[in-house]
């Protein structure tokens, strides 16, 4: 049972890793912390739904479908929404994200009401054994996804140029316009990628939980905390976090009660604030320039 208490927990991990990246990937890049990424998630999901219901596309190709709408739909919430605010205070950004996550939970509830609706694997098959642990087949590609994600970020933003510049730019937006830097060029590409990977997570996660309007509520919770347990503006924290908080849901729920494990990323976040509010890996980080 611990095993596979162990084994479920970091396939979960893995989903909250996906989420917390995309969110600490637009935080690195803007320092922007986007309370409306549930709804990234969320509408990934829908998007599938959609484009199979409505249009009849396949799998692959409502994917596809789902992964360019939310990026452009990032794109434009950056221009729209976010850049007439780029100098205003922090404070007032995270609430703009915040309203934009009630406005989209809304307009879901509005065309789908409260309705579960279900989504099919993305691969089937028999279940995997490997010793006395159990796993799906759709599980493996979560925990792979989720593994090839975490190391093309890293690679990006530790081994490219680009993504140097990225990061430098975030810290010193003047100074990287100076030197000829198109700085809201970079803001508007991150928050595209940043929902990308919220839509990514929440059409691997989907079969498993089923698709609902409130489904990215209880995502961003995790991916929030999974960042406060590793360190906001920590790519391997992120991950970090969200495994440690995958593993601790399945082990409190296996072993003490099913129902603490919705207050776990509660608990988490508020242990980490009291006793190390810059998480495991943070890196404090300075305000915009």
């Amino acid at each position: 049972m611990f095993a596979q208490l162990i084994m479920s927990g970091i396939v979960n991990g893995s989903v909250y890793a996906v989420v917390a990246l995309g969110m600490t990937v637009l935080y690195r890049s803007t320092t922007v912390v986007n309370f409306c990424h549930g709804e990234f998630f969320m509408l990934g999901a829908f998007a599938v739904l959609v484009a199979q219901q409505l249009f009849g596309w396949t799998y692959a190709g409502s994917i596809v479908f789902a992964l360019a709408m939310l990026f452009l739909a990032g794109c434009a919430i950056e221009r729209v929404l976010m850049r007439p605010l780029q100098n205003a205070p922090h404070i007032s950004m995270a609430m703009m994200t915040v309203a934009l996550s009630y406005l989209l939970k809304g307009i879901s509830r509005f065309f789908y009401g409260r309705e579960v609706k279900p989504l099919q694997p993305l691969i089937g098959g028999d279940p995997i054994e490997i010793g006395s642990v159990i796993l799906m087949p759709q599980d493996v590609l979560i925990a792979g996804f989720s593994l090839l994600v975490v190391f093309g970020f890293f690679y990006f933003f530790q081994r490219t140029e680009t993504g140097k510049v990225i990061q430098a730019a975030s810290q010193t937006p003047r100074g990287a316009s100076l030197v000829g830097i198109n700085v809201p060029l970079l803001r508007n590409l991150m928050w595209g990628v940043g929902a990308l990977m919220g839509a990514a997570a929440g059409i691997l996660i989907a079969p498993n939980t089923l698709v609902y309007p409130d489904m990215g509520g209880h995502m961003l919770i995790r991916a929030f905390a999974a960042m406060t347990l590793g360190g906001f503006g920590s790519l391997p924290g992120a991950v970090a976090g969200a495994l440690t908080l995958g593993v601790l849901e399945n082990l409190i729920g296996g072993y003490i009660s099913s129902s603490l494990v919705e207050i776990t990323a509660y608990l988490v976040i508020i242990v980490v604030l009291i006793v190390r509010p810059q998480g495991i890996m943070g890196e404090w980080r300075q305000g915009r320039g």
